[in-house]
């Protein structure tokens, strides 16, 4: 990934965000060698060359900022399709969606520290918040690669499936997410990444503006008429 993705990335993300019609975005690699394997190191030397000053954590003030590791109010959900490698920065992208499909040949790691770098994209933070605590610290401070089945047992992925059958995979993950209400969707997903570290009785007493939204809603009065009436729901996102 270099600074010019980075940039083209961004202004898909404004897109997805602004979108109506867009429920859910997927993001993943092109061909079925790599997820991403992170950061152009390369452009990095040339950076460093030039006199540059080194990125550490954050992305602000470079281009792309917010990149999707941090657009916390992201209200849409991602759903990461993971094939091949997913290194470093494309671990780090992996990490900061809500959903990663992975086929069995995903292998996954944070090599930064082995590069004299950091994961300043939110890996070790999210790694440490995804993991019990001494195995994020195992893969962070060794660059240590993650088989898929190792990510699914540590609850990292939701499915782990080969990668004959990972379009399918995924496509059947998404037509169940289309499934449920849009405002519905965004008002859960925003209640949980923002409550996620609030002590409980925060939680439940604060307002979320998307849970606004869907109180209010006509979709918040379809569904249950529509459960009552034996019919499945017409949502209109409002």
């Amino acid at each position: 990934m270099d600074l010019r993705m980075h940039q083209e990335l961004a202004a898909v993300w404004d897109d997805v965000e602004a979108d109506d019609d867009v429920r859910l975005a997927i993001l993943t690699g092109a061909g079925d060698r790599a997820f991403s394997v992170g950061q152009d190191l390369r452009e990095r030397a040339l950076l460093d060359r030039e006199g540059v000053p080194p990125s550490t954590f954050g992305s602000r003030g470079q281009p792309g900022w917010p990149r999707l590791t941090e657009r916390f109010t992201l209200s849409k959900p991602v759903m990461a399709r993971v094939d091949g490698y997913a290194l470093g920065g494309g671990f780090e992208l992996a990490l900061a969606c809500d959903l990663i499909i992975a086929s069995d040949r995903a292998v996954f790691a944070l090599p930064e520290a082995t590069l004299g770098l950091v994961p300043g994209a939110g890996g070790a933070f999210r790694l440490a918040r995804q993991l019990p605590l001494k195995v994020a610290m195992g893969y962070l401070l060794t660059g240590a690669r993650m088989t898929a089945q190792e990510a699914l047992r540590f609850g990292l992925v939701n499915e782990v499936v080969t990668s004959e059958k990972l379009d399918e995979t995924v496509a059947a993950w998404t037509k169940a997410v289309l499934r449920s209400a849009p405002l519905a969707v965004r008002a859960v997903k925003e209640a949980v990444m923002r409550s996620v570290d609030m002590p409980l009785e925060d939680a439940f007493s604060t307002s979320f503006p998307w849970e606004q939204r869907r109180r209010h809603s006509v979709d918040a009065v379809e569904g249950p008429r529509a459960f009552a009436e034996k019919r499945p729901p017409v949502w209109q996102g409002r």
